[in-house]
């Protein structure tokens, strides 16, 4: 087993869910909601209608999709 550091848009999810106060999974759920769209209007719609920015939007939309592909 290693500790390596979490890499790629994973990394971001501690300080996502310490500035907005929810979890992953409800953004998650939020972003499979709109599916199927684009991906850029998936982080538009998490910047416009929940104020995130956007790394963090980008993040979550990315991890999303290669999950649902998965």
């Amino acid at each position: 087993m290693t500790d390596e550091p979490v890499k790629g848009p994973a990394s971001y999810f501690p300080s996502i869910e310490k500035k907005y106060g929810r979890p992953i999974a409800e953004w998650q759920d939020l972003v499979r909601g709109k599916l199927p769209a684009r991906h850029m209007d998936l982080v538009a719609m998490l910047k416009d209608e929940h104020g995130m920015g956007h790394g963090h939007a980008n993040a979550i939309v990315a991890h999303t999709l290669v999950a649902e592909k998965g």
